[in-house]
């Protein structure tokens, strides 16, 4: 398994690590900021020299488009989380190639990187030439001290098989770790999701035995499950615990054909910007695509609102002409 870092311990929650705008301490509504933020990245499916995916899916470009639009946010995110099939393939050469692109992103905005295995995924050539660890068949799990929110990755991959299942062992470590909870709670993240899909196909390739995993967080601190593998963005509940699950950066599926007809398109590409409060946690779908859009709202209308008391917000902003 991957060296942990200390899980937190219990006490008050310290305040956000994560970058904030000079006008975000001014709380607009009834919310206070967020205590952490996590980028959700998932499926980037890289090849070894960049060969198109499928034959025509750019992965490598389709990543850097990404994380162009990850930059542009102007976010220090407390970490940056890749749900699994980091490569297609399990090539070497694509994990050193998914490394060169992602890495300086990553120090550029100060994140932890938590790479989480998939079931495209091989955990030797994952452990060495990602994590520069033993190229052994362990599982690729690790956990996060965020500030007091803990992240813990689990490893969904089955060896040899595309479905996904957590053995007796990852899941005893896991129930180790759940026992003693964490300021701001847990997030879990993994590859396969423990939910439905009403596209045949995932559903043959789900997440097996998931009753287990539900006994081993139950009456924990887990507050949210972060997943890929479906290649479009959906939620649930799993347990009783949020599940989200951020689409492909590589391609998408076009939800817009009968299920029994989906297939990918190069289209559709987004993240998740997660947000940790604390009384909840969301998930914005950010989409990646180059669109005109207003210039209304502003960093400086932002420091307009900011000066006013939030009587004087409601009359000029929310206040109807006229009225």
């Amino acid at each position: 398994m991957v060296p942990t870092t200390p899980a937190a311990a219990a006490g008050t929650p310290p305040e956000p690590t994560g970058h904030v705008e000079p006008t975000a301490s001014v709380q607009f509504g009834q919310h206070p900021q967020a205590r952490r933020t996590i980028l959700h990245l998932s499926d980037t499916h890289f090849l070894a020299g960049n060969r198109p995916l499928a034959d025509r899916y750019d992965t490598a470009a389709n990543l850097g488009r990404t994380l162009e639009a990850v930059e542009r946010l102007g976010l220090r995110p407390d970490a940056m989380v890749f749900t699994g099939d980091l490569t297609d393939l399990g090539e070497p050469e694509a994990y050193a190639a998914l490394r060169e692109a992602v890495h300086p992103v990553a120090d550029r905005l100060g994140a932890p990187l938590v790479w989480v295995s998939g079931n495209h995924d091989e955990r030797p050539a994952l452990r060495r030439d990602l994590l520069g660890l033993d190229a052994t068949e362990e599982p690729v799990t690790g956990v996060w001290d965020l500030g007091g929110l803990r992240l813990v990755a689990l490893d969904t991959s089955v060896p040899g098989w595309h479905h996904g299942d957590l053995d007796a062992a990852q899941l005893d470590w896991l129930r180790g770790i759940l026992s003693t909870p964490a300021p701001l709670g847990t997030i879990l993240a993994m590859h396969h999701p423990p939910l439905p899909s009403h596209v045949p196909l995932f559903d043959i390739l789900e997440l097996r035995d998931q009753g287990r995993l539900a006994d081993a967080i139950a009456g924990t601190d887990v507050r949210a499950i972060l997943a890929g593998h479906l290649h479009y963005s959906t939620s649930g509940t799993f347990a009783g615990i949020p599940v989200s699950v951020a689409a492909a950066t590589c391609y998408t599926m076009n939800l817009t054909r009968p299920a029994a007809d989906v297939n990918g398109m190069d289209a559709g590409q987004s993240f998740h910007l997660v947000h940790v409060y604390d009384d909840t946690i969301t998930h914005a779908v950010v989409p990646v695509l180059d669109a005109p859009t207003g210039d209304y709202f502003s960093a400086e209308w932002v420091e307009r609102m900011s000066r006013l008391t939030p009587e004087e917000r409601l009359e000029a902003f929310s206040r109807k002409p006229g009225r």
